[in-house]
């Protein structure tokens, strides 16, 4: 027992002083995790360097988008050919995706030989190889029914410009076919499947081995965005941002890039990791000084590195009493497969032997101990090394989406990987270590890269199909010039109806005088106090005006808002809590005593007989206060007030909120003499000839008129541009029917419309999967102020699903893309109306005072106009495209229609 005891003693010292032996011999390969972060912090500045477009082209990391633009979502189907070229084998496979309520896959496939004067001889004859195979495949399998699509897995270096184009940049892994370098091999296969004949196939994408794993992963979990291959070569892929990726062209959406990280330290940014066994590798390579990475981690070389080591340990005396065999002499005889058996569990000791013996080597124990501990050494080494860079990766996708923590999947493939005993869980343990904040999981590619090939055309044609779809569906809201001269048109008929006496009872534009006479001349003078009343706030204001060369006007408000169930209740309700705001406001500023003239900004279509009586003509913006609509404002306004029989107001003028608009602006620019409104609700008002309103004694002069055109439309004159989701939109209103101009233009309404066609889309499965949630149910949920976000220029595609998250909508990247697609086609489509009947206006000014050119002036207010990234711009564009002969000037109103009121009153008081 006790002899055991020592044999064991003595046999675990000896494997302890081998293990030490060879630790110093080889201490210049094992790294520390300080050293690990140092190269995962060079790799990401290489990746920065092969994305940007400056540094590229002599970047060693070349960083190439490969125009792969989404991952597989589960929808894919179809059948589809797929061949993949990029080792000693060739493979061409039929695979079948099919979604019949369940992801799946089926596939047949095929392997055949590639001759090695084929890999080495003529470009043309490898093609016509590869050619003649997959028309043999074909043959056998009866697939020549109708035309296939087909993937191309090509695993070597191509600057791809388009999806189905590629470039070769060099070749790798010991192919040298002649006069195939700097050709397109898409191009290259599409002749040689010419030649051969008989065959009906569309190439339609060309794919990296390791996109293809990435791809393959995809397809059962969605969350894979990264490839892996660690095998007779190394690579990896990711999904990047399209913004980082100077070589293309866009800013929306993620591209896979292949990064070809094998080149990684070809720069020289390695050179003081890489050792005296790696130099000697490169220089015995078919490519010197490339690859130095791949030359460090990958199958073909990692077998010839550990050969290399042992031959010099041997020389000096180390290993197997200083005699070493012909075969350890010869190259390539020591292959990566003996490091995987030699790191087997418990065989591993056993597998030694028999593999040092194999090459005429005569080992003792402590030379299997020692040679076990150098393929250790080397085949931990790539898995550091793979785990560096695969962390720069990682960090990269995190940064990219400002997250603290990255949930994702890593798809791995390659003979390395796959067979040896120790690597996996190496490299994932090394990663988590480095990466920390990543939650990485890693999937192995079951199918290869063959059926990846077969993913990423199967994605390219779903994203073909759901473009079309997406495209048709949009393209009404997609206004041609013809018919945006068409609307401005018929707002001009609109006008002209709504001034005549004859048809002005039946004109949906109403054209309501406001008994506006004039704009302010600076001359406006004393303390008011304004009301200003058009949505969910309701503002109370004491504007103080000072005339002379110090002009100026002085402020003080205060919000109150008005809550539903009084917008909705009975119309005592509505002016009774508009008093008691009064009351709070004069007890504020104490002021209860004093009685002021008051201008009542009140932004509902009102028919006036005076610039102190307003009738309601009809509710909108959701209003719905009974016994309001045919009553003067004015008069509900001072019973309430003497109800609560607490102050007294002198109520002179009550004004609409687009005439508060244009007086604001008048104040300061003399030109302004149309108010526009595009927030909650869209109108316009402007500055008529007296002898133009039929519908007003008198001929001398101007009145301002409030157009109210959001109701163009009402008679059915814009049915040719409404779209299904405008009427979805209106059946679901409070005033269905009405309005209909303003439903297709402003802020209540454009985000319904949003919400109507992602419901659509999603119903017909072209967005969030298919699923409609309970959210995308509810009406109002999409609010305008959302497209005004995701619209944003300066909101990252993150951001846009960061919104839609909170709406309850788990998006995808594609999906936040269509999304943002949507709602710039609907405001758009908003500003393009807004401008297309501004012209209309403008135009009628201009001629109605005989001038061939026209400059004024429209002041704007309202969220729409104000937040949106682009309507303005959009508006103002399309004012220039449709009125040429007038050169309109759009100033914003910066203090709203309270002043305006102000303003109002007091010219109409025409104190000086």
């Amino acid at each position: 027992m006790f002899a055991v005891h020592l044999l064991s003693f003595y046999f675990s010292k000896l494997k302890e002083d081998q293990i030490k032996k060879v630790d110093r011999f080889l201490y210049a390969m094992r790294l520390s995790d300080d050293q690990l972060l140092d190269i995962s912090a060079r790799f990401r500045a290489e990746m920065e360097k092969g994305l940007n477009g400056e540094s590229n082209p002599t970047a060693a990391v070349k960083m190439l988008p490969t125009h792969v633009l989404s991952t597989p979502d589960g929808s894919e189907k179809g059948e589809f050919l797929a061949l993949d070229l990029g080792g000693s084998r060739f493979k061409v496979l039929q695979v079948k995706v099919s979604e019949d309520g369940k992801q799946k896959v089926e596939m047949e496939s095929q392997t055949y030989p590639i001759p090695e004067e084929t890999v080495n001889g003529r470009g043309t004859d490898l093609f016509n190889h590869v050619a003649e195979s997959l028309k043999d495949f074909m043959q056998k399998n009866h697939i020549n029914q109708k035309k296939k699509p087909l993937g191309f897995t090509f695993s070597f270096p191509c600057r791809q410009s388009k999806l189905d184009e590629g470039v070769l940049l060099s070749w790798s892994k010991n192919y040298k076919a002649r006069g195939v370098q700097g050709a397109n091999v898409v191009e290259s296969l599409r002749q040689a499947i010419a030649r051969a004949g008989g065959m009906d196939v569309e190439v339609l994408a060309l794919v990296n081995d390791t996109v293809g794993t990435m791809m393959t992963c995809g397809y059962d979990d969605q969350h894979c965005e990264v490839g892996v291959i660690v095998g007779t070569g190394t690579n990896a892929c990711y999904m990047e941002e399209l913004r980082h990726i100077d070589l293309v062209e866009g800013d929306e959406g993620r591209m896979c890039i292949n990064t070809e990280w094998g080149a990684f330290g070809d720069d020289g940014s390695l050179d003081d990791f890489i050792t005296d066994f790696d130099r000697e590798i490169d220089a015995a390579s078919i490519n010197p000084g490339k690859q130095l990475f791949e030359k460090m981690v990958s199958g073909m070389y990692m077998g010839e590195l550990v050969r290399l080591i042992l031959l010099k340990m041997t020389k000096q005396g180390l290993l197997f009493e200083g005699r070493a065999s012909e075969a350890l002499r010869t190259k390539g005889k020591f292959q990566t497969k003996h490091v995987a058996l030699i790191e087997k569990y418990k065989e591993g000791l056993k597998n030694t032997r028999d593999i040092l013996q194999d090459l005429g080597l005569n080992p003792s124990e402590d030379d299997c101990v020692a040679v076990q501990h150098v393929c250790t050494i080397v085949s931990f080494r790539s898995a550091n090394l793979c785990a560096a860079a695969l962390a720069a990766i990682l960090t990269r996708l995190r940064e990219n989406r400002k997250q603290k923590t990255l949930r994702t999947t890593v798809g791995v493939d390659g003979t390395v990987y796959r067979t040896h005993p120790q690597y996996p869980k190496r490299l994932h343990k090394v990663v988590r270590r480095l990466v920390p904040e990543c939650h990485v999981r890693f999937v192995l590619s079951e199918s290869g890269s063959g059926k990846g090939a077969a993913m990423v055309t199967a994605v390219a044609q779903r994203l073909v199909a759901q473009r079309g779809e997406i495209d048709s569906t949009l393209a009404p809201f997609a206004l041609t010039q013809q018919q945006l001269q068409g609307v401005r048109d018929r707002m001009r008929a609109g006008l002209e109806r709504g001034l005549r006496k004859d048809t002005h009872g039946t004109a949906s534009v109403k054209m309501l005088p406001s008994y506006v006479y004039r704009t302010p001349d600076g001359t406006e003078n004393g303390k008011y106090l304004a009301l200003d009343l058009g949505g969910t706030n309701f503002r109370v204001l004491v504007v103080k005006i000072r005339s002379g060369l110090r002009k100026s006007v002085r402020m003080y408000n205060k919000i109150y808002a008005i809550p539903l169930e009084i917008m909705q209740g009975t119309g005592e309700e509505l002016f009774d809590h508009i008093v008691q705001c009064i009351s709070d406001f004069l007890d504020y500023m104490g002021m209860k005593n004093t009685c002021l003239p008051l201008g009542f900004t009140f932004s509902f279509p009102c028919r006036q007989t005076g610039i102190d009586k307003g009738t309601l003509v009809s509710w909108t913006k959701g209003f719905k206060a009974t016994d309001c609509e045919g009553n003067d404002v004015v008069d509900m306004l001072r019973e309430a007030i003497k109800r609560r029989n607490e102050f007294e107001l002198d109520i002179v003028a009550v004004v609409n909120d687009t005439v508060g608009t244009m007086m604001t602006c008048a104040y300061e620019d003399p030109e302004c003499e149309i108010g526009l409104i595009a927030g909650t609700g869209s109108n316009v008002c402007y500055m008529e000839e007296m002898r133009n309103i039929e519908t007003v004694e008198g001929d001398e002069g101007r009145m301002c008129v409030n157009t109210e055109w959001g109701g163009l439309g009402e008679n059915g004159s814009l049915e040719d541009i409404r779209t299904k989701y405008d009427r979805e939109v209106d059946e679901g209103s409070l005033n269905v029917g009405k309005q209909r101009f303003e439903k297709m233009t402003s802020g209540m309404y454009l985000g319904e419309i949003v919400r109507q066609i992602l419901t659509d889309l999603t119903r017909r499965g072209l967005l969030f999967r298919g699923h409609i949630t309970e959210c995308l149910k509810t009406r109002g949920i999409f609010e305008t102020k959302f497209l005004s976000q995701i619209e944003s220029d300066r909101l990252a595609l993150l951001q846009v699903r960061s919104i839609l998250k909170n709406l309850g909508l788990d998006s995808t990247c594609d999906d936040s893309i269509i999304v943002k697609e949507v709602c710039g086609a609907v405001s758009r489509r908003a500003a393009q109306l807004c401008g297309a009947g501004m012209a209309a206006v403008v135009e009628k000014i201009r001629e109605n005072r005989g001038l061939d050119h026209l400059n004024i002036t429209v002041g704007v207010d309202g969220t729409l106009y104000k937040l949106h990234p682009h309507f303005s711009g959009i508006l103002k564009d399309t004012v220039r495209e449709l009125a040429p002969k007038c050169d309109v000037t759009f100033v914003l109103s910066e203090d709203g229609s309270g002043k305006g009121a102000a303003l109002i009153t007091a010219v109409a008081r025409g104190e000086i």
